[in-house]
């Protein structure tokens, strides 16, 4: 069993940090956008500037600025493509992943929006947006 310790020491300031989030904004392109970040961080710290993230921690910054990189190239957003999988298409996740491409949990992964959709997959999902049944031929 793992024991999570409830402070850290910063590595480079000596500061004790505690576990929480704090309010930070990212910026893409001209876009910005706040976020709340959890992490490692000082209790007077009330930017975030002073902050330590894990991988778990990063997941979250990385969404928002795939959901950036999307909106700049014009491509559909994680919950555009879950409506036009679900609501449209009437599949399950797998079933677009292996169908439409990508594999079995692609879609998964877009619809959190881990991964970015390609351009020949956002031109595919405008296709079957505008008629389903297509799919199905």
């Amino acid at each position: 069993m793992v024991m999570r310790t409830k402070e850290r020491i910063h590595p480079e300031t000596g500061q004790r940090l505690v576990r929480g989030k704090r309010s930070v904004t990212l910026r893409y392109k001209g876009m910005k956008e706040k976020v709340e970040m959890p992490g490692w961080y000082a209790e007077d710290d009330s930017t975030g500037e002073s902050g330590l993230h894990d991988a778990r921690d990063m997941c979250v910054s990385d969404r928002v600025i795939n959901r950036m990189k999307s909106r700049e190239k014009g491509f559909y957003s994680p919950e555009e493509i879950h409506h036009i999988r679900k609501r449209k298409l009437g599949i399950t996740q797998q079933q677009a992943g292996l169908l439409i491409g990508g594999g079995q949990n692609a879609f998964q992964k877009y619809e959190s929006g881990e991964v970015i959709i390609s351009k020949a997959l956002n031109n595919l999902l405008k296709l079957l947006a505008v008629i389903p049944a297509n799919f199905f031929l």
